[in-house]
């Protein structure tokens, strides 16, 4: 396995490229650690494939640098960085039999077939597909196919990374529930480092230990899922992780009070924000509904199952609260939020409020 740096890469598909709006991948400078689980997270255009093809060596950047344990590979093909990748769409021979689609990148290494036996039938094992190892590719389901393809990149205990293009975009809802389990044991037995690239929220939250975050062709937070989900850096990322995504409405800052129309909303410190819009962020489970705070009109109760999500107006802005599944809606409802879940943003990115939190200052 490897450590992969990205220092300061930028990639345009023009030839000549003048402005920021010029890139598809404006500058990224990270470091993905030896062993990690990361899942690129972000909406379609946001550059998260862009990357990953130029850590897997089929994109050359326009300009940075990539490192693999120290070394440049910048100009290094795919193969001679000795990645391994899942594409969204399963890629195998259909001629061949299940056993002989995993045997075949080993043995394309002159690995002995004595090890390339062992080898397969582990992977065989792990992806479910022990008993269809004698049966040709091309008869298989989709699913089937695209656990071929998620078997030929862990198959190879020699890999630097593993790097995964949407790979369950095929797969069913309850197959891709048990194929993302399957991933995470795998990573916690043999610690690959693997790079999972997904639009989806819940694929990237349960499948990575450090979700990066990328909007608009660059990284706007890397974090938990712990994280990401409580103190948001900028406002896409509450928007975009949750469901609902986080409320956010623009105040005025006086201190510790914030000022929602005619609403006066007490912080848990004063924040350092300078010029710029002011906006303030609060997840819907820590909107209380009750008979105390302030005034709401109800628009629509939605019940989800395990709890229901409230739509509400406040001082005219949408907010949603979410409550339990036994709880019902007061006649006059009102909200109060818990300061533990306020956020305050400046221009959309997340400013300090001076509260201590995790042990930091």
């Amino acid at each position: 396995m490897a450590r992969i740096d990205v220092n300061h890469v930028r990639h345009s598909y023009l030839p000549n490229p003048q402005k920021d709006a010029d890139f598809a991948l404006r500058e990224v400078h990270h470091i993905f650690e030896d062993g990690g689980a990361y899942a690129l997270l972000g909406p379609s255009g946001c550059g998260k494939t862009t990357l990953l093809n130029i850590i897997s060596g089929l994109l050359h950047p326009s300009h940075g640098q990539l490192l693999f344990n120290g070394r440049d590979v910048t100009n290094l093909s795919t193969q001679e960085r000795n990645i391994a990748q899942v594409f969204q769409f399963p890629v195998i021979y259909d001629t061949m039999t299940v056993y002989d689609n995993l045997a075949f990148p080993l043995r394309n290494r002159g690995v002995p077939e004595a090890d390339v036996d062992r080898k397969v039938r582990e992977t065989l094992e792990m992806i479910d597909l022990a008993s269809w190892a004698k049966k040709k590719a091309r008869g298989l389901t989709a699913d089937q196919k695209q656990k071929i393809s998620l078997g030929r990149g862990l198959v190879r205990s020699d890999v630097n990374a593993i790097l995964f293009d949407e790979p369950l975009t095929v797969i069913d809802p309850h197959m891709k529930w048990v194929l993302r389990s399957q991933l995470k044991q795998l990573h916690r037995r043999f610690g690959y480092t693997m790079v999972y690239v997904t639009h989806d929220q819940t694929e990237a939250l349960t499948f990575a230990d450090q979700v990066v975050v990328m909007y608009d062709g660059g990284i706007v937070q890397i974090g938990t899922p712990a994280e990401l989900f409580e103190r948001p850096r900028h406002t896409f990322v509450g928007y975009f992780i949750g469901s609902p995504g986080m409320n956010v409405m623009p105040v005025a800052i006086d201190g510790k009070t914030a000022t929602l129309g005619s609403q006066r909303i007490e912080l848990p410190g004063a924040p350092k924000a300078g010029g710029g819009a002011i906006e303030l962020g609060i997840r819907p489970e820590y909107v209380r509904l009750g008979r105390d705070g302030m005034a709401v009109s109800i628009s629509k109760v939605e019940d989800v199952g395990r709890h229901k999500v409230v739509r509400a107006k406040l001082e005219g802005r949408d907010i949603a609260a979410v409550i339990g599944e036994d709880e019902t809606v007061p006649a006059e409802p009102k909200v109060r939020f818990d300061p533990a879940g306020i956020n305050i943003y400046a221009d959309s990115w997340l400013v300090d409020m001076g509260r201590v939190e995790m042990g930091v200052a």
